[in-house]
């Protein structure tokens, strides 16, 4: 049967259901839903036109409200603006919950990136046993984090899955009730979630997606690649920032670490004993079925029994490999795949289910080291050297391997030093409940030296680990000039003994983790790219040296400008001088749901990564870059970061992103229990401003800069020099670059300039608003130049669409947002100060941003 072109499938799959499903939508038997059905058509209309003919959203909403409600009070053109918002953020809901239902079709489950494919290419290249013994090596590993970019509370996320389900299985009156319940339910979050929330709301994809999805890839490559038999690699492994993740965020408390691991041991648990209680009615035969029993039994004490003594791991897997071999001896293996599945299962997950990592600031590491030596001095004499303070930062790293003995946390007065050492104890105590997999990785962000890592190292020695330290230190590069230090870092690091022998003891292995999103933020979206790349060279070879195997592991954001994107193109572009042994990423937010958010998306997203690292090992991948590739795109990099230090140096940046943008609403829509940035200062310090909300307030404005900002004023210089070829060499010559300039096509995409065209008259902030307007014409010029494309996208025509729609969608909604962000000023310019109509504004002004970033999919 021939398979109908993605576009096509798309169309037949989403489009026309979103349009059944919409107007179903629009004519429920509630005033309130069907007479916004009925006006925000009329509003859509009035804004294409008013965009299309340049007009400003203040000119759209008054036209609007003249033409076709002229005789609505003031108060009443409110209430309609948000019941119009409300009404946009429930047909985002129903565009995603059948483009989710649609993603096995739409999707080629069995094409091009698939385990399937990848088995059917090994066999034909004459290297199926090349692929099994690289399966036996190769990890993935995704990192479930609770960054907040994820606005759906968890009434609407149990909507969306019942509504999938409904729309593939086409049941019309249940689709209506859903629809109806939908119109009903709350979309906003009255108060901020504790870290304890958010890890309950993502234990929910573990429990519902990643025990089914991953079990299903380990089972598929036992059966088909290793014929029946297990592998002694667990390929996909997931890891959990929520409740392990300090860095900045004051409500992650160590009785919080300990709570979210006990959390996610009991709800493994909980899936065995669904599982164990399945099997029982099937293995009703003498000698198997009394098994069964009693280790249904006991998996229930074990989440039900506070002591924890009920079931150890071992005799889990004791136990059914007991009942694995009675079934093939006695039982005519009947039931066997069953069981089978069980074991894998068992095997992936522990009893930990995912790998609870901790992560800090080094700067507060510093400051909680410096406090413990002060008073290790007093207390505890000859522990440290009295000079310690007085000795270079070498001289630190040496005195620090010598180091022995413990400490109490609990000796300490100040809270954040008795909490940080209270978590490296609380290390100890996960793996003693959870097993070592249940935390045994502590992330240092902003690592600037080998004084970093050491500090860190010694701290857990001496509060938890005297003995002997299961626990992988991780540091974290993360700005321009952090990434040009590391190898340094990783030298000295090396070549100390003390860490040397601690990386013995943990396989010779040494995770480091690279920060697209911090990256890009202070360097720009090329140079980023650019220095993680080169970063990854000289870490590889500089651990090589050292006989040491470095595994890289990426902070990733959703969109481009935070490493997201095009994920599986980008490592199966990496090519063979950076090490690939595994793939680590962190997966956040909407791209959570978006992107794993259902078994086949979760199935198909997780085979196409490893995928992507299993072409490179077979030798399908790019020969890398070229000496010639490497000089040219060196100095891309350079100019387009020096474009984008012009940019964020411009006096008007700050004032642009305060004045102008959505930026100080992300506080308020309690979306996560992360503060929003990491000072208390009033002020705006771009320093002190995370990465989500400076990408999601430029995705607010439909701007985009940090996915494009710089590579147009970089390309430009080729193009007038008449050396265009140069770069197009590099754009045939190069995956990877291939990748990046794809990645911010995407960007462009999802940019909307005619939204903010207003500002080109402003004042204050029209010359600014041109410069930002001119990089983005002059790059989407010249990646179209370069591709040899008619549109951006144009080999990708069902994501483009995708788009599409969703910018369609919220097209009426970003104009509402606008026209508040402009009544605002204008309010704020009156006297005396209108404080309730300004509060009125403000609100609807954080409303939007709900339907907005959920649209987009992976907007921060």
């Amino acid at each position: 049967m021939t398979i109908q072109p993605k576009l096509i499938r798309f169309k037949e799959q989403v489009l026309s259901k979103f349009q059944i499903y919409n107007s179903i939508f629009m004519t429920l038997p509630f005033d309130t839903i069907t007479k916004t059905g009925v006006l925000l058509p009329l509003f859509h209309e009035t804004c294409k036109k008013g965009f299309s003919n340049g007009e400003d959203p203040s000119t759209i909403v008054e036209t609007f409200f003249k033409k076709y409600q002229a005789r609505r009070s003031p108060q009443s053109q409110i209430k309609l603006l948000f019941r119009f918002i409300q009404y946009i953020e429930r047909q985002v809901v129903l565009f995603d919950a059948i483009e989710d239902a649609a993603f096995p079709v739409v999707h080629n489950m069995d094409g091009i990136g698939t385990l399937r494919s990848l088995k059917e290419t090994a066999n034909s290249d004459n290297k199926l046993e090349d692929l099994r013994k690289y399966l036996e090596l190769f990890k993935v590993r995704i990192v479930l984090t609770a960054h907040p970019t994820q606005f759906y509370p968890g009434t609407v996320l149990g909507i969306i899955t019942d509504l999938t389900t409904a729309i593939k299985d086409n049941d019309l009156s249940r689709i209506k009730d859903l629809l109806a319940q939908l119109g009903k339910t709350p979309f906003f979050k009255k108060k901020k979630p504790t870290p304890y929330d958010e890890a309950v709301s993502l234990i929910w994809y573990l429990e519902n997606v990643f025990y089914q999805s991953a079990a299903n890839i380990h089972e598929y490559i036992r059966e088909t690649i290793f014929d029946g038999q297990r592998p002694t690699n667990e390929v996909v492994n997931i890891g959990f920032w929520p409740g392990g993740d300090r860095d900045g965020n004051p409500f992650v408390t160590p009785k919080i670490t300990l709570r979210v691991a006990r959390r996610l041991k009991e709800t493994i648990l909980k899936n065995y004993y669904r599982d164990a209680r399945r099997l029982r009615r099937k293995l009703t035969f003498s000698g198997v079925y009394e098994k069964i029993v009693d280790l249904e039994s006991r998996l229930y004490k074990s989440f039900t029994d506070k002591s924890g003594s009920a079931l150890q791991l071992k005799d889990l897997i004791s136990d059914l490999e007991y009942i694995r071999d009675s079934l093939i001896n006695d039982h005519q293996s009947l039931y066997l795949d069953e069981v089978n599945v069980f074991l894998d299962k068992v095997t992936l997950f522990g009893f930990h289910f995912a790998t609870l990592d901790i992560r800090q600031d080094s700067r507060v590491h510093d400051q909680v080291f410096n406090a413990v030596v002060e008073k290790c001095q007093l207390e505890h004499p000859g522990l440290f050297p009295q000079n310690y303070f007085e000795l270079d930062g070498d001289s630190q790293v040496d005195a620090l391997s010598k180091v022995t003995g413990q400490i109490d946390w609990k000796i300490f007065d100040d809270d954040l030093v008795r909490q940080t050492l209270e978590t490296m104890s609380m290390v100890k105590i996960i793996q003693s409940e959870n097993g070592e997999r249940g935390s045994n990785r502590y992330i240092i962000s902003n690592n600037q030296s080998a004084l970093n890592v050491m500090q860190l190292f010694v701290m857990l020695k001496l509060t938890a680990f005297a003995d002997g330290m299961p626990v992988d230190i991780v540091p974290l590069f993360e700005t321009i000039d952090d990434l040009k230090r590391a190898r340094g870092v990783m030298d000295k690091l090396y070549s100390n003994a003390e860490y040397s022998h601690h990386l013995n003891s943990r396989g010779k292995k040494q995770t480091i983790m690279l920060g697209f999103s911090d990256g890009t933020k202070d360097g720009g979206y090329l140079m980023a790219n650019w220095s993680i790349y080169k970063a990854k060279e000289e870490l590889t070879t500089i651990s090589k040296q050292y006989g040491i195997e470095v595994v890289f592991f990426d902070g990733r954001g959703g969109p481009p400008a935070r490493g997201g994107g095009k994920t599986n193109q980008f490592y199966a572009s990496l090519g063979p001088t950076i090490a690939d042994n595994e793939i680590q990423l962190t997966i956040q937010g909407q791209t959570i749901s978006s992107n794993f958010g259902t078994l086949e998306s979760s199935q198909y997203n997780l085979e196409q990564l490893i995928s992507a690292g299993m072409t490179n090992k077979l030798g399908h991948e790019t020969i890398g870059l070229s000496e010639t590739d490497k000089v040219v795109l060196q100095d891309l990099a350079e100019k387009s970061h020096r474009a984008y230090q012009d940019f964020k140096s411009h006096p008007m940046f700050i004032p642009y992103l305060e004045r102008m943008s959505t930026l100080k609403y992300y506080a308020k829509t309690n979306i996560g229990s992360r503060p929003s940035k990491r000072s208390k200062s009033d002020d705006l310090v771009f320093a002190d401003l995370r990465a989500i909300p400076f990408v999601g307030s430029w995705s607010q404005l439909k701007q985009n800069v940090p996915g494009f900002f710089g590579l147009g004023t970089a390309l430009a210089h080729y193009e007038n020099s008449q050396e265009f070829e140069k770069v197009k060499a590099l754009y045939d010559n190069s995956l990877f670059f291939k990748t990046l300039l794809a990645n911010s096509m995407m960007s462009l995409t999802k940019s909307f300039f005619e939204l903010t065209a207003y500002m080109a008259k402003d004042p204050e902030f029209g010359a600014f608003w041109e410069l930002l307007h001119d990089e983005y014409i002059l790059t989407k010029r010249l990646l179209l130049k370069i591709s040899g494309f008619e549109e951006l996208m144009e080999n990708e025509p069902a994501g483009k669409r995708s788009i599409e729609i969703r910018e369609s969608i919220v097209l009426p909604l970003l104009t509402i947002q606008q026209y508040a962000l402009k009544r605002i000023q204008e309010l704020q310019r009156e006297s005396p100060i209108d404080r309730d109509q300004i509060e009125i504004f403000e609100k609807i002004v954080t409303r939007s941003l709900y339907g907005n970033i959920n649209a987009s999919r992976n907007s921060a």
